[in-house]
């Protein structure tokens, strides 16, 4: 009779799983790393952003990008995927804190006195990937517990 046969069930060779998890992991890093520059680029267009005295538009923005590098580490289990994705957003915070080709700066200079929230988000971005990448791995402790 006709019927539906099983799939084979040989393994694949050890060249073919190491290639595919090669370009599977830089697939990853390079996603994470377009990702972070988005949120790199949304932070500094947004960081700026005040509701009266409180600096809404800072605090959402370091709040989002750590919430986004913490979901990285989280999600893939991977420290250069979130090194890739914070590497994303330095480099965004870099490029357009600087004047623009027209002059135009998006990350102004605040008045005498003040505190620079443009300032706070250039050294806040690279504070926080520092800590969410060097943060302990607890998987091995929380398996050793288990077993």
């Amino acid at each position: 009779m006709g019927g539906v046969t099983a799939p084979s069930l040989t393994p694949m060779p050890a060249y073919t799983r190491t290639v595919t998890g090669t370009l599977s992991r830089l697939a990853t890093w390079a996603i994470a790393l377009l990702i972070g520059a988005v949120y790199g680029i949304a932070g500094t267009i947004s960081h700026a952003y005040a509701l009266g005295w409180l600096p809404l538009g800072l605090i959402l923005a370091i709040l989002g990008s750590a919430a986004l590098l913490v979901a990285v580490r989280a999600l893939t289990l991977d420290r250069w995927a979130t090194l890739a994705t914070g590497l994303g957003m330095t480099l965004a915070v870099l490029l357009f804190s600087g004047p623009g080709p027209g002059g135009s700066v998006v990350v102004p200079q605040s008045s005498d006195g003040a505190v620079n929230a443009g300032l706070v988000w250039t050294i806040a971005v690279p504070v926080l990937v520092a800590i969410v990448v060097s943060w302990p791995d607890t998987r091995s402790a929380r398996d050793a517990r288990t077993n």
